[in-house]
């Protein structure tokens, strides 16, 4: 088993220039950014419908010590970007997502440390962190691998 990462904020120069550049971004530059990424990774849930449950919801991320909030919805067996806000909200800082997506720290102490925390629809929030959860190796081995492994080599560098 992994070791937790320490904890550690981002660096500030990477995190301001982050926070200034998001609102910026057009919601349609992050689309073709961030859907196909998230399609590829969830390929085989999205195909065996084990999102089923998000089609027509919306649920949002929010990585708070960036200042980025995503929100995600199913449309026609695809995972989409949103204007809209989020019937629920996962919220938490930059590493616990991290540590969330590359199964580093188990993902029920994340929620019940309240390092991750679900707001609003429950229900919704749960099925969701149930679905990331379930991915026995995490996130790391799909295509937000390689950028991941640069995030966790980057959090050993800044302890």
């Amino acid at each position: 088993m992994s070791l937790p990462l320490p904890s550690f904020p981002l660096p500030s120069v990477p995190s301001r220039l982050i926070r200034t550049l998001d609102p910026c971004i057009p919601l349609a530059v992050k689309r073709r950014l961030v859907e196909p990424l998230l399609n590829r990774t969830f390929a085989e849930p999205l195909e065996e419908g084990e999102f089923d449950a998000l089609e027509g919801r919306r649920i949002s991320l929010a990585i708070e010590d960036l200042g980025v909030m995503l929100t995600l919805s199913l449309e026609a067996q695809r995972l989409v970007l949103c204007r809209e806000p989020g019937e629920a909200t996962i919220r938490g800082g930059w590493r616990e997502f991290l540590c969330l997506a590359t199964r580093r720290e188990d993902p029920d102490s994340l929620f019940f440390q309240r390092r991750l925390l679900i707001e609003g629809d429950t229900e919704l929030g749960l099925m969701v962190k149930n679905l990331l959860d379930g991915r026995e190796e995490g996130l790391a081995q799909g295509p937000f691998g390689e950028l991941l492994v640069r995030l966790e080599r980057l959090a050993r560098r800044t302890t």
